[in-house]
């Protein structure tokens, strides 16, 4: 392993896969604690949409991806605040359309485009350095909300009735969360792909509650439990040439299970 960081496609997933880590364990905390695991897992799958797009009309995929995402997310925010019994079925509905889009613009676009199995499962080794400028500005973007709204976002987090009262804008924060949920689920997608994306926001996150004293602490145990993963399935993945995205999240499987286990033990 020590003589393919001579390589340039693996200083890229390396450093790719750090700075996904540490996204996924800020943003994947903030998604548990607001239990918008279904929310996410929605816009991971509607955002396939934007990828059928992208490969239709020519554009750059991670740009049609995006796009698409924020506004997958922005129309959940809106449903799901006006519509709140309802919730399920228009995130069902959301999830499905976005699919249906994608598939429909793959099956329009002429030939068979050979990079769309790494956008289902992954492909770290692909990362451009491209990539990680836009990994590189996410993560600014949430360490500068962490920075100036964390009081804020705690308290949405944890009682946002008591935080509406204290004149907090909880519809703003809500719909804050979403979008960068959004985009964290877009690079993600990179790393280990659409279908496996919502593991990774939530397993570490889950080994991370039961260590950490604040969810604070919780969001930075999370990237770094994280980080640990990816570096190991990436080193299967190297060394066995299989998939990265799924051997990054079998790590994490195994290594939850085990976790369960030690604890269940003590």
């Amino acid at each position: 392993m020590i003589e393919a960081l001579s390589y340039e496609f693996m200083q890229n997933a390396l450093i790719a896969g750090i700075l996904v880590s540490f996204i996924a364990g800020i943003m994947g905390s903030l998604i548990v604690v607001n239990r918008m695991v279904f929310l996410a897992g929605g816009i991971a799958h509607a955002a396939y949409g934007g990828i059928g797009i992208a490969l239709y009309t020519g554009l750059p995929i991670f740009l049609g991806t995006t796009l698409f995402a924020i506004i997958a997310s922005l129309f959940m925010a809106i449903v799901t605040l006006k519509q709140k019994e309802n919730i399920d079925i228009f995130i069902g509905l959301i999830w499905a359309t976005g699919m249906a889009i994608g598939i429909i613009f793959v099956d329009l676009t002429p030939g068979y485009n050979v990079d769309l199995m790494s956008y289902l499962f992954g492909s770290i080794l692909a990362v451009s350095r491209e990539d990680i400028i836009f990994m590189g500005l996410l993560f600014l973007i949430i360490l500068i909300v962490l920075k100036l709204w964390y009081r804020e976002l705690l308290a949405v987090s944890y009682d946002s009735e008591y935080a509406s009262l204290s004149g907090i804008n909880v519809k703003f924060f809500y719909t804050l969360l979403l979008v960068l949920s959004a985009l964290t689920v877009v690079i993600a997608i990179k790393v280990v792909g659409l279908i496996l994306v919502i593991a990774l926001l939530t397993i570490p996150i889950y080994i991370a509650q039961r260590l950490a004293h604040s969810l604070l602490s919780m969001m930075f145990i999370s990237g770094f439990i994280a980080s640990f993963f990816t570096l190991v399935g990436l080193w299967f993945s190297y060394s066995f040439n299989l998939t990265s995205g799924a051997c990054i999240i079998l790590v994490a499987s195994v290594s939850l299970m085990l976790f369960i286990l030690i604890k269940g033990l003590k």
